[in-house]
């Protein structure tokens, strides 16, 4: 496991303590103790951000009533900045700190506490001694009176109580604290526990099959399983969604409802293929960036779009070979996201390795304009995937695919114990391809090149066209959405006619020549019948002013591609298919 560094004081014990005096007011209580002290103070730290989660989120911000105490002494302290606290040890050798934190921010990655559990994301909890990362730690938990189950990815000591080698591996483990139920199964050789917290709709015995299949499917490609046990924390609530990796566990957010439809239970388990596969890829095969972690500062990387995006593509190849999707839909769903991207304005304006360095600032702060501003490195890295995987079993006659380049990663990183560059992922591409991806990597990685969709895909056989071509369809570059009967403008497509006409996101949309406005303005009948180069008149009111704007008809931008599966296939074709699915 990464660690930063050798501590420089390696005699510091470090020992914690997590209660709940009052869970239904969303607190934990944390006791740090410290021992073997040997300077006359010592900072202590709160994380910033989370890993897997590329945003500063300031969780010092929900520590409350720090103090610290010697022999029964209380010891001054003082805060140095928004998360590091000094405490003045003089000659104590020893120091226990206590502090609360306040938990009410449902996600996977925040710290959650109410009167039924509470859920433990490690950096929004425990502090660490500066510069002592490396530092081995235990973690007693209390439960609230009425709790009975602890679930976490922490080695157990005994009881409720947990050993983490080193900071990196506290970070990287959450705990659920409650009365979960956990349902617990074998697949790859690997102990694995699922912890469900809230209402039970689910089929424990359908999960346990369905779970073990993808599992099996990711543990193929690479060859082993690193784990002796793995653990899945589910929060089942009215409204859900997202997931977080670690190192040998991750947190899912699900609708409870999820699991009553086909729809919605499939939309689970890709969710797990994504989660679990970040056991290789991030948290093992990672950007050299990303690891070891500075837990006070952004770790910039251009390649989340490998990290996230690979991710994102290969959980719907192992939906495909877990048998939870057919070789059409898995064709429809690749095609379906490449004109999502190819129809994101901002995805020629932005590109994805840039999309990745800038994380920090724009992927988890959208606003009005992001859409013509940036592109998705989850959705942009997801084709760049497929278009990479096409053009490696292409160019080796339907012999190598991705998988051959993400194990052989994988290997690397292991024997290294380091993360990759970006030269040194394009470098493994072109040793099991054969070929040069120089020019790919400047169209599509570090460039915004239209997708060439019609060449990749049709190395498999399959014909895609753009329905659209050469129809002038009115467009006028809005989003609306209906809001207590009023009907307002969400959102302005870059060069539209709306855009230089200057409508803007927050009008209020009235009429278009004079009929009232639809909650789908760009649907209404007034517009289809214009033609491109048509004016039309928008009446909106902003700020209580009514305006009437003038809009030249251009016509749509989007591209409708639409796949024929039945088109004849060469035999070469049909082996490149094969081998690309992994069917």
């Amino acid at each position: 496991m990464l660690v930063c560094g050798i501590s420089a004081q390696a005699k510091l014990k470090i020992g914690f303590e997590v209660s709940f005096k009052e869970p239904q007011a969303h607190y934990a209580e944390v006791q740090m103790d410290i021992s073997g002290l040997s300077k006359n103070y010592i900072d202590v730290k709160m994380p910033v951000w989370a890993p897997g989660s590329y945003l500063i989120r300031e969780f010092s911000k929900s520590v409350e009533g720090f103090t610290a105490v010697s022999g029964g002494h209380q010891l001054r302290s003082e805060k140095l900045k928004k998360n590091t606290w000094r405490i003045y040890t003089i000659d104590a050798k020893s120091v226990r700190i206590n502090y609360r934190v306040y938990a009410f921010e449902i996600s996977v990655r925040t710290p959650f506490i109410d009167a039924g559990h509470a859920f433990l994301s490690p950096t929004g909890i425990f502090m660490y001694p500066d510069h002592e990362l490396a530092l081995e730690s235990t973690v007693k938990i209390i439960p609230f009176k009425g709790w009975g189950t602890v679930s976490t990815g922490l080695k157990a000591v005994e009881g409720f109580t947990y050993m983490a080698k080193n900071f990196d591996i506290l970070y990287d483990s959450p705990i659920e604290v409650g009365n979960q139920e956990v349902i617990g199964f074998m697949a790859a050789g690997v102990k694995h526990h699922v912890a469900m917290y809230g209402v039970r709709n689910y089929n424990a015995e359908r999960l346990k099959v369905d779970m073990a299949k993808i599992i099996e499917q990711l543990t193929a490609i690479y060859g082993e399983n690193p784990n002796e046990n793995y653990t899945f924390i589910v929060h089942n609530l009215s409204r859900g969604g997202g997931g977080i990796e670690h190192l040998n566990s991750t947190v899912l957010g699900v609708s409870r409802d999820a699991y009553q439809t086909e729809d919605g239970y499939k939309g689970f388990l890709s969710l797990v293929a994504h989660e679990y596969h970040h056991l290789w890829n991030v948290k093992r095969l990672r950007p050299v960036a990303l690891g070891p972690f500075d837990y006070e500062n952004e770790n910039y990387t251009t390649n989340l779009w490998i990290a996230e995006g690979f991710t994102a593509y290969y959980e719907n190849k192992i939906m495909l070979r877990a048998g939870f999707l057919s070789p059409d839909d898995f064709v429809s769903g690749m095609i379906s996201s490449t004109a999502a991207v190819m129809n994101t304005p901002g995805a020629k304006v932005q590109s994805v390795a840039e999309a990745s360095f800038d994380a920090w600032i724009k992927y988890y702060r959208p606003n009005e304009n992001s859409n013509n501003s940036s592109v998705s490195y989850y959705n942009k890295g997801e084709i760049v995937g497929m278009l990479m995987d096409l053009e490696i079993v292409h160019a080796t006659n339907g012999t190598r695919s991705l998988d051959d380049v993400m194990k052989a990663m994988y290997v690397q990183c292991k024997l290294t114990g380091k993360g990759y560059t970006d030269a040194e992922f394009k470098a493994m591409v072109e040793k099991i391809s054969g070929v040069s991806f120089t020019e790919f990597w400047l169209k599509y990685v570090n460039g915004t090149a239209l997708i060439d969709y019609a060449r990749y895909l049709g190395y498999a056989g399959i014909n895609v066209h753009d329905a659209n071509e050469g129809k002038n369809i009115p467009y006028l570059g809005l989003a609306t959405r209906k809001t207590d009967d009023h009907i307002y403008i969400v959102a302005v497509s870059r060069d539209s006619g709306a855009w230089i006409s200057g409508l803007n996101v927050g009008d209020e949309v009235i009429s278009l020549d004079d009929v009232p406005a639809e909650p789908a303005v760009e649907r209404m009948g007034t517009l289809l019948n214009k033609k491109v180069g048509d004016i039309i008149k928008v009446k909106i009111k902003r700020d209580d002013t009514t305006l009437e704007i003038k809009v030249t008809i251009k016509a749509s931008p989007n591209f409708r591609l639409v796949p024929e599966m039945n088109v004849p296939a060469s035999e070469v074709q049909q082996k490149i298919m094969r081998k690309w699915m992994g069917i």
